[in-house]
């Protein structure tokens, strides 16, 4: 496992929420989410009842928000929490300097949403939403038109960036296309000066296993925590 550096990885929707993708959220000083098309994540402060209830204001009834979590919660009022899983939190041990082939690879913004959240849908990467593309950048290969892959940038923090919505066809895998993808990304962002790190459930033994051939290593473990605004 590598060393505790990248202190700012510690909390990451909470750093991403307050400093580069501030603009993308909704909250205060105590409590802060992501729009609920862009993402479903949220974060505190700190874990105390103040901040808790700043949370609870910024939810619906019914509605909820997901949170990492390295530690037990405290009391959290009248939200309600149910364990996820576990994640694995993964960083670059290094940058990417090689060649890449990327003459069939195209950046994919507003006008291919529609086929974006359609892979998503067919392959479950995890969230995406309607807005999720306005965190970074995404890429992906069309083959007769269809979108059969694509990979992009979720939550940014100071001096990191994170790979998420790696996602290809179940018809055109074992073709390297994740791998091809990611690795764009991977190189991209350390040419803007940034480590990549992602997320993945540590019960994905196949893609945890494609990451670490891909050259990322486990820096931490979270509870991936569903935090509820009851409907009553």
């Amino acid at each position: 496992m590598i060393r505790p550096t990248h202190a700012a990885l510690d909390r990451p929707i909470w750093t991403a929420l307050t400093t580069k993708q501030a603009h993308l959220g909704l909250g205060d000083t105590l409590a802060r989410r992501f729009h609920p098309d862009v993402a479903p994540f949220g974060a505190i402060a700190s874990d105390t009842p103040d901040a808790w209830r700043a949370l609870h204001a910024l939810l619906q009834p019914g509605e909820h928000v997901a949170m990492l979590s390295a530690d037990a919660l405290a009391d959290i009022g009248a939200l309600h929490a149910e364990r996820v899983g576990a994640i694995h939190q993964m960083i670059a041990t290094s940058r990417f300097t090689q060649s890449i082939d990327d003459r069939d690879v195209i950046a994919l913004g507003a006008a291919d949403i529609d086929a974006m959240l359609a892979l998503v849908q067919r392959t479950k990467p995890g969230p995406f939403g309607r807005r999720t593309r306005e965190m970074g950048r995404y890429i992906g290969i069309r083959e007769q038109g269809e979108l059969i892959a694509m990979a992009g940038e979720r939550m940014a923090i100071d001096g990191h960036v994170e790979i998420s919505a790696v996602c290809v066809d179940e018809r055109c895998r074992g073709r390297g296309l994740a791998g091809r993808l990611m690795n764009i990304l991977r190189k991209e962002i350390g040419e803007r000066g940034d480590t990549p790190f992602l997320h993945v459930f540590s019960h994905n033994e196949s893609a945890i296993a494609l990451y670490e051939r891909l050259g990322f290593e486990l820096r931490h473990a979270f509870t991936l925590m569903r935090i509820s605004r009851p409907m009553k």
